[in-house]
């Protein structure tokens, strides 16, 4: 494909999500299926302007002057990937092309940097107004900031998996692959963002993937994964498993060393655990799966540690999914607050006392987070939060300047806040909750 075809392509992509409500993924999969003779590259790049798309769509529609996905891609072209006006130009009066541009989207497109001055912070920010209270409330004068880094392209991370191997044998097989050590954590690579256009790496057919040395898991799951603190030997219960991630992460901390179990809600989502656990060595997981009856008898008031990840809105894995945020409403906020509620009241007839709660979300709402953590300690007397950086020092897995770092981000309850901004990872919030004995 020629540009002006794939540039006219990306437009009836993002024209395709909005006017059917279809995610991300299904749209590009719509549109490949049709385009059989779209190559891998032509794939790729689609599917990164489509993405940049949704990922800036209010900022660029300002900086454009009008609210259309012709816009916004033509816009994602210049601001974000560098191409010159003279290129794209070129590329729209191609016969494939979405034709050639108005005087007014020569003007748009002339300056060679991107602003939005004036823009309300939602708009720059690149965040649905109804939840602009909610970022002001979290980030006060830095919400458009936080927002426009959640709009930028993400990195790679992975986690290797003690189990199977070491930091230095893990390093040389995957560095040709473009992977580096991070500073915060022991076990920590990280792959940066691809260009644009490019496809990111396929980590996953690295023959040391099947052997089990490593997991993709961002550099905030893992940091809030270490909040489970020195685990070996301990209890545990991975009480909303989903796939596994967090899972794998805590059985590594554990060194095979005491009992851990999986369990979700919902026994789809750990139909993927079992195969992921043979392949990282795991040898201490029972998987306790809803569709039996009194699936987790026995455990109550047993465990040294429960994990919660709860489910959320994922406002903080927006860099990664950023059609989410546009389909996000108000209904399933406060939906998502109700399942918070009950997933932490139900977690905590596992927890023995002296034992605790690590609670997890992937948002940066206040209204998932500190609240939700307010309300349950106002209805268990017998629970206080204690310093998330704490239990993390405790755990093995942070380096000294790493921990350093992460005392910037703790809430003045002793929670933990991570956003792309601040930290460089997707959004988390981590705290901890002690029982007391």
């Amino acid at each position: 494909m020629r540009d002006g075809g794939r540039i006219s392509a990306a437009i009836e992509v993002l024209g395709q999500i909005e006017q059917r409500h279809l995610t991300v993924r299904r749209a590009l999969k719509a549109w490949g299926d049709d385009a059989r003779y779209a190559g891998a590259k032509d794939r790729a790049f689609v599917s990164g302007l489509v993405l940049d798309g949704l990922r800036m769509h209010r900022s660029l529609a300002w900086a454009m002057g009008t609210e259309t996905d012709r816009a916004r891609v033509l816009g994602a072209l210049h601001f974000s990937w560098g191409w010159s006006l003279e290129r794209i130009t070129e590329a729209a009066a191609d016969p494939h092309g979405p034709g050639e541009l108005t005087d007014a989207e020569r003007a748009a497109l002339a300056p060679e940097t991107f602003s939005v001055d004036g823009a309300p912070a939602a708009v720059a920010g690149d965040y649905p107004d109804w939840l602009d209270d909610a970022f002001a409330r979290a980030f006060g004068d830095t919400r458009a900031d936080i927002g426009a880094a959640l709009a930028e392209r993400a990195p790679v991370d992975l986690r290797v998996n003690t189990l199977k191997t070491d930091m230095p044998r893990a390093l040389k097989a995957l560095q040709p692959l473009g992977a580096d050590p991070v500073d915060e954590l022991t076990h920590g690579l990280r792959i940066a963002a691809p260009a644009a256009a490019d496809r990111a790496v396929a980590i996953e057919v690295a023959p040391e993937f099947a052997k089990g040395w490593f997991e993709v898991q961002d550099l905030g799951s893992q940091i809030a994964a270490s909040a489970a603190g020195d685990i070996k030997g301990k209890q545990v219960l991975d009480f909303c498993a989903g796939g596994g991630g967090k899972t794998l992460a805590l059985a590594a901390a554990m060194a095979n060393k005491g009992q851990l179990y999986a369990y979700d809600s919902d026994a789809r989502r750990l139909t993927d655990t079992v195969t992921r656990s043979q392949r990282a060595g795991v040898r201490n997981l029972q998987i306790r799966s809803p569709i039996r009856p009194g699936a987790l008898d026995g455990l109550d008031g047993k465990m040294d540690l429960v994990f919660v990840d709860a489910p959320c809105t994922g406002s903080g894995t927006w860099r990664r999914h950023p059609d989410a945020k546009w389909r996000l409403t108000p209904v399933q906020l406060e939906k998502r607050m109700a399942e918070q509620d009950e997933v932490l009241r139900a977690a905590s007839a596992f927890v023995k006392p002296g034992g605790r709660i690590v609670y997890v979300t992937c948002s940066l709402l206040m209204e998932e987070n500190e609240d939700r953590i307010a309300a349950f300690l106002a209805d268990h007397r017998d629970f206080a939060q204690t310093s998330t950086v704490d239990a993390i020092g405790t755990s093995g897995h942070v380096t000294p300047e790493g921990l350093a770092a992460l005392t910037d981000h703790a809430t003045p309850e002793g929670a933990l806040r991570l956003s792309p901004l601040t930290a460089g990872t997707d959004g988390f919030f981590v705290a901890v909750l002690e029982r007391r004995p």
